[in-house]
């Protein structure tokens, strides 16, 4: 029977990097390796799958089959390369300077290989409670696979007592972030010649003004608030991303898209944002077109949605944090993770994983070294805890 393989970090993020895991892509070729890797150190692993089977989310335990385990999460999708001028071949890991170039290194296959390749000393450790790898699909465009990994585990297995979500945060606790909330709306008018504008009803018009209505909101709370220093900015936010529509110049426009986002801060109620935008279309948009247009019609969808993470009052996760790190305050950031996802499920989470966000999304995309060798020093101090050693933060 052959040895189960050891493969040191910096050959296992060149690993994870090599699978072109863009989030179009299937995620199935690196989800394979992985089980295979983590099955050969006596992990038990169970998937959860998308609708087409083309992606799938992983959940490893490695110790005994008991609660009160800890959970090192991340995504295994990255963001594209098209359009981005890259030094280095970004799906083939390159060092220079100190840094480990390549898509994924810091966003987040670094935080993951850490884990994967410390997996041999989670084996061998005497565990007194488990130790859980997840790696989800579709992080990126969504958060929309880990869902039905956080189902899975609820519903099926031991309770964690901690989720550790390892977003680049310069190994730096972090136990708030806003959420995200995205809509598609497409308003469909009617055509006219551009002479006889009166026998049409314009969309793009139409559009138009419920772009200025998201953009008094935005500029409402950002005077008005609520407010909390700690996000950049510190303040609800709102962005009109993309709008299309009409023809030609001649033609009254009948249809216009357009796509459109709030990243509310944790307590800010999104359900009623959401509500006052879809309230004014209805009463000041829509009336508007049907008086020359009666099957004029506007329809939002949410595309995309995540839930902020907040502060927990007492929370394990933090706590855990503050005793792996010796950190003596967690921060917030502004940009949404599967955090959010996990505590709404009721399990404790805080973020906290190597390299900079400013990093993230990047051509030339890189981590440090040094942030490589601080999350392997953690990781180590984790093993320490899941075993019952004493733990001392560096």
């Amino acid at each position: 029977m052959a040895a189960a393989p050891h493969i040191d970090t910096k050959e296992m993020i060149a690993r994870l990097v090599a699978f072109d895991t863009t989030s179009w892509r299937s995620n199935l070729e690196l989800i394979d390796w992985v089980e295979d890797y983590l099955a050969a150190h006596g992990a038990r692993c169970r998937r959860t799958f998308d609708d087409d089977g083309r992606k799938a989310n992983l959940f490893a335990t490695i110790g005994p089959e008991r609660a009160g385990g800890i959970v090192l999460s991340g995504h295994t999708d990255v963001v594209p390369v098209e359009g981005q001028h890259w030094q280095s071949e970004p799906f083939a890991l390159t060092e220079r300077d100190g840094r480990l170039y390549g898509r994924g290194t810091c966003d987040m296959k670094g935080f993951l290989a850490i884990a994967l390749a410390l997996a041999p000393e989670m084996a061998g450790a005497p565990l007194q409670r488990p130790i859980h790898l997840a790696l989800s699909y579709d992080e990126e465009v969504g958060c929309f696979g880990v869902g039905r990994l956080i189902a899975d585990v609820t519903a099926n297995l031991p309770r964690p007592a901690a989720v550790i979500v390892g977003e680049p945060s310069e190994m730096r606790p972090v136990n708030a972030h806003k959420g995200v909330r995205v809509y598609r709306t497409v308003v469909r008018g009617r055509a006219a010649h551009s002479s006889q504008p009166q026998l049409g009803a314009n969309a793009i018009i139409a559009a138009a003004r419920i772009v200025e209505f998201i953009r008094q909101r935005a500029q409402r709370h950002r005077l008005e608030g609520p407010h909390d220093a700690r996000f950049v900015p510190p303040y609800t936010s709102f962005q009109v991303g993309r709008i299309e529509g009409g023809t030609a110049t001649n033609i009254v426009a009948e249809h216009c898209s357009l796509l459109w986002e709030f990243r509310p801060l944790p307590g800010d109620d999104g359900d009623a944002i959401e509500a006052g935008v879809l309230g004014f279309i209805d009463d000041e948009v829509l009336p508007e077109l049907r008086q020359t247009a009666p099957e004029a019609a506007v329809t939002t969808e949410r595309i995309a949605g995540v839930v902020p993470l907040a502060p927990e009052n007492a929370g394990v996760a933090e706590a855990l944090i503050r005793q792996l790190t010796g950190a003596n305050e967690a921060g917030a950031v502004s940009f949404a993770t599967e955090g959010g996802l996990f505590q709404a499920a009721g399990l404790s989470t805080i973020i906290c994983g190597p390299g900079s966000i400013d990093q993230a999304h990047q051509p030339d995309e890189f981590i440090a070294l040094s942030q490589v060798a601080a999350c392997e020093a953690f990781v180590r101090r984790v093993i320490d805890w899941a075993s019952g050693r004493p733990v001392r933060a560096s």
